[in-house]
């Protein structure tokens, strides 16, 4: 089923999306050091890469290379706060459509139009998840300085472009390995 349905496992990869990005948020909402605003929130919150809401944020803002003042990290803490609810909701929610589709797919005899309905519903929540996302960063963002957006804007440039080196090079390889399996197909390696 899942081999046919290409869609359905487009969907479902990014319905697991989804579920990461709300899990770091919902992570990075939890106080302590290391675990989003609070006594112990610094460089440290933002994980290696300085991705909003640690590691594996999805909003695409690297707070922690920001340098932002006490205030803004106080009214980040408090746009988070504000929608947590929201996200853990989402969270429940995509969980559900998720095991919806599943059963759906699984099922037996197959029906079509299950799938599809589980699969329309699970669409739903990731565009709400978008949204979601998009608001908080525009939320977020309404925090910035000019300065701070600029360079917010500029360090995810260049994330993108490190981001298509590192496709370009996994298709090279990809490439080089089809070539090889071309010249040996009987072989290993």
């Amino acid at each position: 089923m899942w081999r046919a349905n290409g869609r359905a496992w487009r969907v479902a990869a990014a319905a697991a999306v989804v579920v990461g990005a709300l899990g770091a948020v919902s992570y990075a909402q939890q106080p302590g050091p290391g675990r989003g605003p609070g006594p112990g929130w610094g460089p440290e919150f933002h994980g290696q890469r300085g991705r909003a809401f640690g590691p594996g944020g999805r909003l695409g803002i690297p707070l922690g290379q920001l340098e932002l003042t006490d205030a803004q990290r106080q009214q980040v803490a408090a746009i988070v706060e504000g929608h947590r609810a929201e996200m853990r909701q989402l969270a429940e929610r995509s969980r559900e459509a998720r095991q919806a589709v599943r059963q759906a797919s699984e099922a037996q005899p197959f029906d079509e139009n299950a799938v599809r309905a589980a699969s329309n519903g699970l669409a739903a929540v990731m565009a709400d998840g978008a949204v979601l996302r998009a608001k908080v960063r525009a939320e977020v963002l309404g925090v910035l300085t000019d300065e701070q957006r600029a360079k917010a804007a500029q360090l995810g440039a260049q994330a993108e472009q490190r981001m298509q080196q590192r496709k370009q090079r996994m298709e090279e390889r990809r490439q080089q390995r089809l070539q090889q399996r071309q010249q040996n197909p009987g072989g290993i390696g």
